[in-house]
């Protein structure tokens, strides 16, 4: 099997020494999940982060993410979450051509035999995003000329409920219904991956499975009461990680970072260990 692609999002990158929430320094986070990606057995052929990479898309907070991802000797596709700024994400990594200069930044991109599919879910001053049909007629015609090809489509807000009560008020809240026509109308989707939630969820959705990631940082509560408090805490940080088998598709891994123990053998001399 090798490896496509790693999705990383939610970063919160702030100014180096500016803490997110006057609590929580999330660079060394960011660091940490870099020098895992590199140390995979197999190395990926790109990283995608969907969203929020910065915690109020000023400049200062890009350039710390740039020198943060510097490491990284494999393409990077970096899309826009709600606490970004489009025009300075751009501005940032002037090299990141695929950006393009639209109002919107989405692209297609090919990650070996995948196309990836990146959506622009923002609305800038808000929380919650939205797919209006400027946006989803691009995606339609993208799909339309990726016939019979594996994709997987990317955003930053999920188009589903998780039923995290204070997450799903700052949702997707409009262009849901048209997606999910567009999309089960293409059963090449291999899947839609998302961020914005801090946590692995997936979901059946249009006829493919559509999931969020956790944040190599800092998570959302797991609480399913609707009426939750706003909060996050410390577990531990992960990434998804996708492969690729021609026989399966796309085969989707959640890797945690450490520090943790192991690999230890489960067998010795050919036998399992007693």
């Amino acid at each position: 099997m090798s490896v496509l692609f790693v999705q990383l999002s939610d970063t919160h990158i702030r100014e180096p020494g500016r803490l997110a929430y006057s609590r929580l320094d999330t660079a060394p986070y960011l660091r940490r999940a870099v020098q895992s990606v590199l140390s995979l057995p197999q190395k990926p052929l790109a990283v995608v982060m969907t969203g929020d990479l910065t915690d109020f898309g000023r400049e200062q907070e890009y350039q710390h993410l740039a020198e943060l991802i510097a490491p990284l000797d494999i393409p990077v596709y970096l899309m826009p979450g709600n606490h970004d700024e489009r025009q300075g994400l751009r501005a940032a990594f002037p090299t990141h051509d695929y950006l393009g200069q639209g109002e919107f930044i989405q692209y297609a991109v090919t990650i070996g035999p995948v196309t990836l599919l990146a959506l622009d879910t923002c609305v800038p001053g808000e929380s919650s995003g939205e797919l209006c049909d400027v946006r989803l007629d691009w995606l339609e015609q993208s799909l339309v000329n990726s016939a019979g090809k594996p994709i997987v489509v990317a955003m930053h807000h999920p188009p589903f409920q998780t039923l995290i009560g204070h997450m799903d008020k700052i949702g997707m809240k409009r262009g849901v219904e048209r997606l999910k026509d567009i999309i089960s109308r293409h059963p090449n989707v291999e899947r839609i991956i998302c961020g914005h939630l801090h946590r692995a969820i997936d979901v059946r959705f249009a006829g493919t499975i559509a999931s969020t990631t956790p944040s190599p940082a800092h998570q959302v509560c797991l609480n399913l009461t609707e009426d939750a408090s706003s909060s996050w805490v410390l577990e531990p940080p992960a990434y998804r990680l996708f492969g690729w088998s021609p026989s399966v598709g796309v085969v989707t891994h959640l890797a945690f970072v450490g520090p943790y123990d192991g690999p230890y053998p489960f067998r010795e001399n050919g036998k399992l260990i007693d």
